[in-house]
């Protein structure tokens, strides 16, 4: 970047521009007005003198032509009286010539000049001092505006050293902030959102290695299972079986830790589906089978309760999936003899879906990171129950992209329950 295109000379640029129109100002119309003013004195003075003058000739019958102003006479000659004032070489050359009348007739003209040094000296020395203060006031404006332009600019530059800093990926650094004005304020958000670079790292970084070791662990079991198989020569069916049923069931898990890492990728990256009507009676309708056979399993029964009607415009695949892992959890981490209760209902401007269980519930400091992604309020029994703690974060994502929220807590006396809101739509929107 050149000198010429830096903020510190358009500033300096600036206060010229306008120190430079000041400076015009003041030595322009203070002497225009002190030239005018001497010129009406002139006027004024030579007017009265002229006009004894012209009351004395009035007397004679005729009158001598004598002097240069021959032009002037001839203009007074007519009638009419003629004034001029100049302010050249040091003086004012004034020269008045006015028409002579006697007894009703114009019998001739008189001029009268006059040449004024002193206040010519007066004019010029106030001149002189304008001249001098506007340089001293220009070389002090010209000064201050450099010496601002650095403090200024100084501090602008010490933050683009901090985003360069940040930049290079040390997101740990914070700005110094010095004062307590607008810059400070633009420091002050610099590191708020340094800060939020360096959180967002830590997820990610975090992210990363969670996203890695669930893959690892099923990849491990995998490959321990298939050594066994492979190095034993002699191995009795039932035993095959239950090996091959465990590679089933890591691979199982592989699979869906892989689709819901695909799920948050798309989400992530802001991929948004066509919304569609969507009636969330029937989706659910279409994963309940599923989860009774589920809770079948762990002993847990599962009550639906779902009013018509219930009409929202997101992804029927996203709604599904929000429904289906919401029930899931509600289902794995409940006790045995326990109950799931899923309601479904509507008012003038919300479609609500509730998610209650008998479980072992969420403490109360764990409720604000339980959308964190591979986040786990029991881990031992999450795994050994094949969560991969990313089915609430996508159920999060997936309810903020529809436009909806969800809120999460206790069922008395035991248990967690999960609310979801979405907006309900318009007839014109639905087309229904």
């Amino acid at each position: 970047m050149t000198f010429t295109h830096s903020i510190r000379f358009k500033f300096i640029l600036f206060v010229l521009a306008i120190l430079a129109a000041l400076l015009l100002l003041l030595n322009t119309y203070p002497i225009t007005s002190s030239r005018d003013t001497v010129f009406q004195e002139k006027q004024s003075s030579l007017s009265s003198q002229i006009t004894v003058v012209s009351s004395a000739l009035g007397s004679l019958d005729r009158l001598s032509q004598n002097g240069p102003d021959l032009q002037d006479l001839q203009t007074a000659l007519t009638g009419k009286s003629v004034f001029r004032s100049v302010f050249a070489d040091a003086a004012f050359s004034s020269s008045i010539a006015v028409p002579v009348g006697s007894r009703g007739a114009m019998i001739g003209a008189v001029s009268l000049s006059e040449v004024d040094t002193e206040r010519a000296a007066i004019i010029l020395s106030i001149q002189n001092r304008i001249v001098f203060l506007s340089l001293s006031i220009g070389l002090a404006a010209l000064l201050l505006a450099a010496a601002f332009s650095w403090i200024v600019l100084r501090r602008f530059y010490s933050l683009a050293r901090s985003m360069h800093t940040v930049a290079g990926g040390n997101y740990a650094y914070r700005h110094e902030i010095t004062g307590n004005d607008e810059i400070s304020e633009l420091e002050r958000e610099f590191n708020t959102l340094t800060e939020c670079l360096e959180e967002n790292e830590k997820q990610r970084r975090r992210f990363v290695s969670d996203a890695s070791h669930e893959l690892k662990t099923p990849l491990a079991s995998i490959r321990l299972m298939s050594d066994s198989i492979l190095n034993t020569r002699q191995m009795d069916p039932d035993t095959m079986r239950e090996f091959v049923s465990d590679i089933r069931t890591a691979s199982d898990r592989l699979q869906r830790t892989t689709e819901k890492l695909l799920d948050l990728s798309r989400l992530d990256d802001g991929i948004r589906l066509i919304p569609e009507p969507v009636d969330l009676k029937q989706i659910t309708l279409d994963v309940l089978p599923g989860l009774r056979a589920l809770a079948a399993d762990r002993g847990v029964a599962v009550n639906a309760r779902l009013d018509d009607g219930c009409v929202i415009m997101a992804n029927a695949d996203d709604i599904s999936c929000v429904v289906f892992n919401l029930a899931e959890n509600a289902i794995k981490y409940n006790v045995p003899g326990g109950s799931v209760e899923i309601l479904l209902s509507q008012d003038e401007k919300t479609v609500r879906l509730t998610v209650s269980d008998t479980g072992i519930g969420i403490p109360e400091e764990d409720r604000l990171n339980i959308f964190t992604r591979f986040y786990r309020v029991d881990k031992a029994r999450s795994r050994q129950s094949g969560g991969s703690g990313l089915g609430l974060s996508i159920v999060h994502d997936a309810v903020l992209q529809c436009g909806g929220s969800i809120d999460v807590g206790s069922n008395k006396p035991q248990g967690s329950v999960f609310v979801v809101s979405f907006p309900r739509p318009t007839s014109e929107e639905t087309g229904i």
